[in-house]
């Protein structure tokens, strides 16, 4: 029940972040509750697949391909292009925080009294330079894949499953 619940929280706070972003980007207010859904669900299936022990880049990648593939339907469904409701549902999935300690170990580099007390500064550095570049290339390979599929066609030509 605890996992559901966590699931549950991931999923509304990841639905609001996409719409805030939706909002900050100038998205039409009609997409909005696209975007949140798709925020939602992708990050949902990022906490799903982590809890799976799929790995953070994995489950990344996964999750922004979800999001690519529902934006095209759901791009079709709101009359706006892929672009304005994937980009910010994946606003989510950033590695903000892998960033963020990044740019705070290379200023701690510039002083010599904490090299000397921290010797793992550089690979912290390495490791959290490659995992932020690592992430940001899984969320475009991923929101790209619908793109490189379906970009001879318009959602309107799509058959999703009817004849």
């Amino acid at each position: 029940m605890e996992y559901l619940s966590s699931l549950f929280v991931d999923f509304t706070l990841a639905f609001f972040v996409a719409c805030c972003w939706g909002i900050l980007f100038g998205s039409p207010f009609k997409s909005l509750w696209m975007i949140g859904l798709l925020g939602g669900m992708g990050h949902a299936l990022r906490f799903v697949l982590l809890n799976m022990e799929f790995g953070l880049i994995a489950s990344t990648l996964a999750a922004s391909i979800l999001v690519g593939l529902a934006g095209i339907a759901g791009a079709h469904k709101v009359h706006t292009p892929p672009v304005v409701i994937t980009m910010p549902a994946c606003i989510t999935m950033i590695p903000g925080l892998y960033a963020y300690r990044t740019m705070l170990a290379l200023i701690k580099l510039s002083d010599k009294d904490i090299v000397a007390k921290q010797p793992d500064i550089l690979p912290t550095i390495a490791h959290n330079t490659v995992l932020t570049f690592s992430l940001l290339f899984a969320l475009a390979i991923g929101i790209s894949v619908s793109a490189l599929f379906f970009r001879n066609k318009s959602a309107k030509e799509i058959r999703w499953g009817r004849r």
